[in-house]
């Protein structure tokens, strides 16, 4: 009953704050579809807590510097967005292309200033990467950003793409990274619901100039390592790595390779 009261809320809350959304996209400037947008991420949180049982605690608040970084985070739910959009106040964000499908998201989307690009990469992606977030740093705002690029089961891990290290690179900024177990309690895109106290923990940011393969690397550790800690908080069991797994793009290949041959 929890997973299904959940369900009817996200909906019907989406549904009415995306529609006041596009009508305040007509409006100059982002602050009016902001403010939608912030009160939308809210809602949500406070759905999770209250319908679905879910109550998520912030950790490492304290370590955040101040002006603009990158927050590169672990993301292993759906929810991870709205956990992390409701702890700032202008986060701009990277994302797939594919929310663009959405009828009327992609409006929204482009008058909040997010970030879209490629779900493939590619250096159109790349490109993409870089002119958009030139323009959310001249703001000076704060870029949330998932370097697996897609949810990823517990215990599982995707190659970690270069995007984030190109950000962290050309735009001189540091990357904050963030462990979270919250898809023990919300997995990926799932329908069920299982109610707990997830964690979403802001790890030491990493300075700039570092070298690509030494960031990842440093990255990687960081937020996988952790992660797998709030993991074996939250459910008693010893701390497992986790393990790497193709890429949904790697496995159609893969399998498109295959029938090819």
């Amino acid at each position: 009953m929890r997973s299904f009261a959940f369900a009817v809320a996200y909906w019907s809350l989406s549904i009415l704050y995306t529609l006041a959304a596009v009508v305040a996209a007509i409006l100059p400037g982002r602050g009016a579809t902001g403010w939608i947008i912030r009160r939308y991420v809210h809602r949500m949180v406070q759905a999770m807590r209250v319908l679905a049982g879910i109550r998520i605690q912030y950790r490492g608040e304290d370590r955040l510097p101040t002006g603009a970084f990158i927050i590169a985070s672990k993301h292993q739910s759906w929810g991870d967005g709205f956990a992390t959009y409701d702890r700032f106040k202008d986060l701009a964000f990277v994302t797939g292309d594919h929310l663009e499908k959405f009828p009327l998201l992609g409006t929204v989307l482009r008058k909040l200033g997010a970030i879209v690009v490629n779900n493939c990469g590619g250096r159109a992606a790349r490109d993409a990467l870089k002119h958009r977030t030139a323009d959310a740093h001249a703001e000076g705002r704060k870029i949330l950003i998932y370097p697996e690029g897609n949810l990823a089961k517990v215990g599982e891990k995707y190659r970690y793409r270069s995007g984030v290290w190109h950000m962290y690179r050309d735009f001189d900024m540091p990357v904050v990274p963030v462990a979270t177990n919250l898809g023990l309690f919300w997995p990926q895109e799932e329908f069920r619901k299982t109610p707990g106290l997830a964690t979403l923990e802001f790890l030491d940011p990493i300075p700039t100039g570092l070298p690509k393969d030494e960031f990842l690397a440093r990255l990687e550790a960081a937020v996988e390592g952790h992660t797998a800690e709030l993991i074996a908080e939250a459910t008693g069991n010893p701390v497992t790595p986790a393990v790497q797994v193709p890429t949904p793009d790697e496995v159609r290949k893969a399998e498109a390779a295959a029938k090819a041959a």
